[in-house]
Formats: structure tokens, C-alpha cells, sequence
């Protein structure tokens, strides 16, 4: 499991559920690595203002993150983590490698205006 402050998903169901249960839901894919940790960080510091957001990690090399791994959205990414938003269950946007704090607001903002 990895040691962030969000909520952790550990299976495809958490994934499912976590989709099916929230309008908008933003989820970093990674490892506890150098490219990951900042974005972990960012994702926990927006929690209070995005309240309309569920922020979520998954373990990258978890069997059940190929549910995200796999998405056609992902599968050119080269780099750690795979970041992807999801709205209304269907994926928004999707991001690898590392991202500024000003990056994921503005796809935020972009994705899930209030």
C-alpha cells in the first residue's frame, strides 16, 4: 500500500466503486518514487478546496492498476505516475510523469467546474 494521506484503491472493485460513487474523481497511479510523491503531495493539499473532487491513489504495480494501466488513455505513457480524472465515470483527461501544482488545478478547474 502506499503511504500517502489519500484514500488508497486496492482492486478493480475499489476502482469501480470509487467511479460509480463519485461525480468527479481524480487518481494517481504510482510508486512511493521521485516523480510520484509531489504529485501525492499536491493531489492531499487540494483535497479541501476541491471538495467536489474524490482524490484517490492505486499501487502501479498492483495486478488490478492495470484497470488504469490498460486504459487507451494510458497506454503511450512512458512515465511515473499515471494520473486520470474521471467524470461521471468516463476519463476526462490523463497525464503521466510529474505535474505542477498549477497543472492539475487547471485541469481540474477545466474538467470539473463547479
Amino acid at each position: 500500500m502506499l503511504q500517502t494521506n489519500l484514500k488508497h484503491l486496492l482492486s478493480k472493485a475499489d476502482f469501480n466503486a470509487a467511479v460509480q460513487e463519485n461525480k468527479n474523481v481524480m487518481i494517481c497511479c504510482g510508486r512511493m518514487g521521485p516523480m510520484c510523491i509531489p504529485v501525492y503531495d499536491i493531489m492531499d493539499e487540494l483535497q479541501d478546496e476541491y471538495k467536489h473532487v474524490a482524490f484517490f491513489d492505486m499501487e502501479f504495480d498492483a495486478k488490478d492498476a492495470e484497470v488504469i494501466r490498460n486504459m487507451p488513455e494510458c497506454r503511450s505513457f512512458m512515465g511515473l505516475p499515471f494520473v486520470v480524472y474521471l467524470h461521471d465515470g468516463k476519463v476526462a483527461a490523463a497525464t503521466s510523469s510529474i505535474q505542477t501544482m498549477d497543472k492539475i488545478k487547471s485541469i481540474l478547474d477545466k474538467e470539473f467546474s463547479k
